[in-house]
């Protein structure tokens, strides 16, 4: 393990895994730095790291904003990269605008690699980087009304396998952390996206009910913080973390599972 401090930024920090993952290499003695989206979300930030004990620093980041990653990056030249924003949309392909699916591209796909592009520079200048990328299980395997989510995660994994390649001979590592379901509001917003009219409004109310009854299954971010922090500590981190149980799952079954049979046991239970 490589436990000598190191200025990390992570974007999105002012709740759930970014929040628990500034406050995780805090603890651990880095040089922590959360981006946030607003002076209040910044003092959610401050309040959590105080309760914890530790010094966590913010700094204000639209993370689709390029003038502003450039910003950030110059000031803070950061030795490590997570790249934790984003944005969730639950809904059918067919029911996604364009405009809708644009903007979660930008998020998901040109705002995380944009600040990678940044911030390798400073780091083969170093000789030393960690690009972590916050993807999900269900890059590896699809679920319904997940589509222009996952398809988002799987253009970042691609990205992120090539460009692993070609930095490894600067001293940059890049991962990939694959969480399955977290503790979250996904039934309620399953709920919520579902119109009365819709062709999928069965498929809806299949979903929330079967998030809504996975707990067990759940990961929390404290968890998912502790691989990403041993990540970063690693002198060989991994290319994937798969993180909990439903996650190994996946990765264990998928490969070996014929894809008409997937389909019908997925079909089934979501009612589709």
């Amino acid at each position: 393990m490589s436990r000598r401090p190191r200025t990390v930024l992570t974007t999105g920090s002012s709740s759930g895994l970014g929040l628990a993952t500034v406050i995780e290499l805090a603890r651990r003695g880095h040089d922590s730095v959360g981006s946030v989206r607003s002076s209040a979300k910044a003092d959610v930030v401050a309040a959590a790291a105080e309760a914890a004990g530790v010094a966590v620093r913010t700094v204000l980041l639209d993370v689709d904003d390029a003038k502003g990653c450039a910003a950030v990056v110059e000031e803070l030249r950061p030795e490590v990269l997570v790249n934790n924003a984003g944005v969730m949309r639950y809904a059918a392909v067919e029911e996604v605008t364009d405009e809708e699916a644009r903007r979660l591209f930008e998020t998901l796909v040109l705002a995380p690699t944009r600040l990678a592009r940044l911030c390798i520079p400073v780091m083969r200048e170093r000789g030393f980087g960690r690009i972590i990328q916050i993807s999900s299980i269900s890059a590896r395997a699809s679920f319904p009304l997940m589509g222009w989510y996952q398809g988002c995660k799987q253009a970042l994994e691609g990205i992120s396998d090539a460009l692993r390649l070609e930095v490894a001979s600067a001293g940059i590592a890049v991962s990939l952390i694959e969480p399955g379901l977290f503790e979250s509001g996904m039934s309620h917003e399953l709920e919520a996206s579902a119109a009365p009219e819709s062709p999928y409004a069965k498929a809806y109310a299949r979903s929330a009910q079967i998030y809504g009854r996975l707990g067990v299954l759940m990961t929390d971010a404290p968890t998912v913080a502790r691989v990403i922090a041993d990540a970063i500590e690693s002198r060989s981190p991994s290319a994937r973390y798969p993180v909990g149980m439903d996650a190994q799952f996946n990765v264990l079954s998928d490969p070996v599972t014929p894809t008409a049979l997937r389909d019908r046991a997925i079909r089934s239970f979501f009612g589709l």
